[in-house]
């Protein structure tokens, strides 16, 4: 790893004015970061450690969400009691990934900013990745790509994105407050990251000089019945091959509103819109949910190292709304 000056900034406008400058980082936890510039991948000029300046906590909104702290340790907000009551898959979600070391340093703002596993992005000595190194290629396309993407991929890059917590906050609706050179804005996570396209190595709409301070999760009637699962490789310390954080909210007998957003299957946490609208007004029967699954998997583009995962999307999917039904019934 190349030496780097490591910086603490005195204020969020001091900071803000140094990430803009060429080469500069933010820095968090450190947990994905500083791994990468271990291997080559990342070289940034300089460190600007910001964990001291942004809010840690998990505070209540008056109308019942919560409002996420940018610098809050992962552990902290998963074991958090009214995470736990009133959101309970994105508890889940976060104590689904990585090991409980790694979820005591790792920060909710680090969480969004994290980078693809992809194991070709992670090999800059010998790999051609158009992420790390735009116009250079994709080995994974033609490679081993059992962990890779079956929507929104593009020609120039297949990844997954890799955070299990992002998927819940997708499937909550999730606003990320972030403020920069140019004032402050919120970006709900529909818009956060981008689909690789022909820039992959252009990930989020963060500009270089912004970041972020919070996570707002807005009520929800029904996110307090909800649930994350995740399928992966061994029981522990694994990338997800496929997660679901769903919810459903039943009303006389009928799908009222069904929040489903899938993790390991697309270069960002995956909303299922064309799932939901196919459930919404429906009675939840295995049928209509099997039908809804076949609408969002009419899109995937599988390749054949991963042609498994639509089948796997189709299990996990259901098993998890049936679960949820049963809860509700």
């Amino acid at each position: 790893m190349n030496p780097v000056t490591y910086r603490r900034p005195s204020s969020i406008a001091d900071a803000v004015a140094a990430a803009g400058s060429d080469g500069w980082r933010l820095l968090g936890g450190g947990t994905n970061l500083v791994d990468l510039m271990r291997k080559g991948v990342e070289s940034p000029a300089g460190l600007l450690d910001v964990t001291g300046l942004l809010p840690d906590t998990v505070t209540p909104t008056a109308d019942g969400g919560l409002v996420i702290g940018a610098a809050a340790r992962n552990s902290a907000i998963a074991a958090h009691p009214l995470v736990r009551r009133d959101f309970p898959m994105l508890s889940r979600a976060i104590l689904a990934g990585a090991s409980a070391q790694i979820r005591n340093m790792a920060t909710a703002g680090g969480n969004l900013m994290q980078r693809t596993r992809c194991a070709y992005f992670a090999d800059a000595a010998g790999s051609r990745c158009n992420k790390r190194e735009p116009g250079s290629g994709c080995d994974a396309i033609g490679g081993f790509n059992r962990y890779h993407s079956i929507f929104g991929a593009s020609p120039e890059c297949i990844a997954s994105h890799p955070s299990d917590m992002a998927v819940a906050l997708a499937a909550l609706d999730a606003r990320i407050f972030v403020t920069g050179a140019n004032g402050d804005r919120t970006i709900p996570i529909r818009e956060f990251y981008r689909l690789p396209g022909d820039r992959p190595d252009s990930e989020t709409v963060l500009s270089p000089d912004e970041v972020i301070m919070s996570i707002a999760l807005p009520p929800s009637p029904f996110a307090a019945t909800s649930a994350y699962r995740k399928v992966r490789d061994r029981a522990s310390y694994a990338f997800a091959l496929v997660s679901v954080a769903a919810a459903v909210e039943i009303r006389d007998g009928t799908v009222h509103d069904v929040r489903i957003a899938l993790g390991g299957v697309a270069p960002r946490p995956w909303r299922a819109h064309l799932a939901e609208d196919a459930l919404r007004g429906a009675r939840p029967t295995d049928e209509a949910i099997a039908a809804a699954i076949d609408a969002e998997l009419a899109h995937a583009t599988p390749l054949p190292g991963n042609a498994f995962k639509v089948e796997l999307v189709r299990r996990t999917v259901s098993a998890v709304l049936a679960e949820l039904r049963g809860e509700i019934a």
